[in-house]
């Protein structure tokens, strides 16, 4: 079964195929998703890698937490569910204060 992997604290020099390239010396990659703001394409500065079978994401965390990419040291732990958010609407917009 696959397990998703968060990496965080990358430089914006790091792409998809680089991050790939890295966990691959792991293990067996299914995906690579580096987050990006919607408006400027420009990377958030963290992704989540998705790797084939628990025992290469245990080993990807293990040896790739703290390790230097791109000049910066990445933060690899395992992806935590994520949240349910309640919908707001509005935004602000028109309200009296």
């Amino acid at each position: 079964m696959a397990k998703k992997i968060y990496t965080g604290n990358l430089s914006y020099k790091v792409d998809e195929e680089g991050l790939r390239e890295l966990f691959s010396k792991i293990g067996e990659v299914q995906s690579v998703k580096i987050i990006t703001d919607a408006g400027t394409g420009q990377s958030k500065g963290f992704g989540f890698v998705e790797m084939a079978n628990d025992d290469d994401a245990a080993r990807a965390v293990e040896t790739l937490n703290g390790k230097d990419l791109e000049g910066r040291n990445i933060s690899v732990s395992e992806a935590r569910a994520k949240e349910e958010r309640p919908f707001r609407s509005g935004g602000g917009y028109g309200r009296d204060r």
